[in-house]
């Protein structure tokens, strides 16, 4: 039987609710009405996004809208010269006191900007800003990582995520690579200075990112597992297929700086570790049937159950360190016996818990063979958001696995499973508040799933203090993807926020949804970028 999902918000609420919540509008205001159902898609057919009948959108950008500064076969926002859509993916909105200029001198580019990594492959993953106060078409849309002249190569590949650090007063972008990917930082003054920091946050997959007042900067990694297929007895019942259930095999990371404003100071790199029944749960590569059945990986998914975390240091870098001493991260993660997950993708801090409370979304399986095993199902099958609550003396300093912990207990604080999914809420991948209660999650269900359930992907609203969920979004398919007939379209890049370039303004503090603004990406097909506005505003 499957868990329905709104049992684990209820039981969530009881076991750690520390938070206290406002039942103001901040943000982009309450949803309270939103769409009945998901769109059904229809062969070779455009359908319209719906979305809550107290909003509206408005495009930003398109996948064909010229770039300002076009550099080698990146002309386009969303499109190659060769005619490769390169999927404009997580957005970051910031306001900033004064213009940081652009490539025209002269000009007048604003103060509000737009920021997204695109993450095509083919070494030629970039970075664009949307100059939202600019209206000429020509100046609208600016190229911050040019090719390389003697190349015609960004040398980056599907870059992903994408936050603010007020710390190092930089852009940060995570490129979701395999173990090859890694984190860009980049200035925001013109001309942009363009950094890896591959030597001090590692070489994975990392998708999102997001940094705390304090100058750590968390990071969700999204490597797939092995699917090894075949027969299992999982909870005691034999012969049960395993479909495309896949090893957990990625991780939750943090980076604790020595100088959270200079990141090539060096630091810690850690990653979270959760105890169930005073032993962690790690990778054991020999065994992935044992990694996807163990029993621990159920009563880690179980609504009702708080589980102790703490976090482990998976490398320290010194000050400084050159490129060539680039590690990976995931293998490091493995031997000092982290947690993995089935793919994390994003994170999103409880506005007012002073970044002690988190929640973070491992995407499942996208497959519905596997999800309606309910065995499987009752192992994150579906997809999962989790949410974590560090404890309150958390110095985020990453001491506390320098001690033995022989009782099991955990230093770190606790995890507990906010959202179980099924077949109608499913794959969870961006996160972000829409308002102080109500945490927006979009779907990435893939080809395969979106046919199999002929459902298209939905961004749900779950309110964290009461356990309603509402579908904000449901997402139609635009006319290119129609037309493909070999993919659908992807709500992603869901962003909430004020643009606030302060440290008091970060994500996650109560500042950061006054006056906010909203925005998300219909990927793939047209590559829109979407502005959420609320009607009558």
């Amino acid at each position: 039987m499957r868990v329905p999902f709104a049992l684990a918000f209820l039981t969530m609420v009881g076991l750690t609710g520390t938070a206290a919540f406002a039942d103001n509008d901040e943000g982009i205001g309450k949803i309270k009405i939103g769409v009945p159902n998901a769109v059904t898609p229809v062969t070779g057919v455009a359908q319209p996004t719906l979305i809550d009948p107290d909003f509206t959108t408005r495009i930003v950008a398109k996948g064909t809208d010229p770039l300002e500064n076009p550099s080698g076969v990146i002309t386009k926002f969303g499109v190659l010269t060769t005619a490769v859509n390169t999927e404009p993916d997580e957005n970051t909105y910031l306001r900033f006191p004064q213009s940081p200029g652009g490539p025209t001198p002269g000009f007048n580019y604003g103060r509000n900007f737009l920021y997204q990594g695109h993450e095509n492959a083919g070494n030629l993953a970039y970075v664009t800003r949307i100059n939202l106060d600019v209206t000429d078409p020509a100046h609208r849309i600016t190229l911050l990582t040019p090719v390389d002249p003697m190349t015609g190569l960004t040398n980056f590949n599907r870059i992903d995520g994408s936050t603010w650090n007020p710390f190092t007063k930089t852009l940060l972008f995570a490129q979701e690579d395999s173990n090859v990917g890694g984190i860009i930082q980049i200035t925001p003054n013109w001309p942009p200075k363009v950094t890896t920091l591959y030597q001090f946050l590692g070489r994975a997959a990392y998708e999102g990112i997001h940094s705390n007042d304090k100058g750590v900067i968390y990071m969700q990694e999204d490597t797939g597992g092995i699917r090894p297929g075949g027969l299992a007895t999982i909870d005691g019942v034999p012969n049960l297929p395993l479909r495309s259930a896949a090893q957990p095999n990625s991780f939750v990371y943090r980076y604790v700086p020595n100088n959270p404003e200079r990141i090539e100071d060096g630091g810690k790199l850690q990653a979270l570790q959760v105890i169930i029944d005073g032993n962690p749960v790690v990778f054991n590569g020999l065994d992935p049937v044992g990694d996807i059945t163990a029993p621990a990986q159920r009563k880690l998914h179980t609504p009702g159950t708080s589980w102790p975390i703490k976090w482990v240091t998976v490398h320290t870098s010194n000050k400084d360190d050159p490129p060539g001493n680039a590690f990976n991260a995931n293998t490091a993660a493995k031997a000092a016996g982290a947690t993995p997950f089935k793919r994390p993708e994003n994170m999103a801090w409880l506005p007012g818990s002073g970044f002690r409370t988190f929640y973070f979304s491992p995407t499942g399986d996208t497959d519905a063979p596997t999800g309606q095993i309910s065995q499987l199902a009752a192992r994150g099958a579906w997809g999962s958001i989790f949410r974590v609550d560090l404890r309150d003396d958390d110095d985020h300093q990453g001491n506390q696995d320098d001690h033995d912990d022989h009782g099991g207990n955990g230093k770190g604080g606790a995890i507990s499973i906010f959202v179980l999914g099924d077949q109608d809420h499913s794959s969870f991948d961006n996160l972000a508040f829409a308002n102080e209660r109500q945490l927006l999650a979009t779907e990435d269900r893939g080809d395969a799933l979106h046919d199999q359930l002929q459902k298209l992907d939905s961004v749900w609203a779950f309110d964290v203090k009461n356990g309603h969920a509402i579908r904000f979004i449901a997402l139609g398919r635009d006319l290119s993807a129609a037309a493909s007939g070999a993919e659908d379209n992807e709500p992603t890049g869901i962003h909430v926020s004020n643009g606030n370039s302060r440290k008091e303004g970060l994500l996650g503090t109560d500042e950061s949804l006054e006056d906010a603004r909203g925005f998300f990406t219909q990927q793939h097909g047209d590559n829109t970028v979407f502005e959420i506005v609320r009607k009558g505003h």
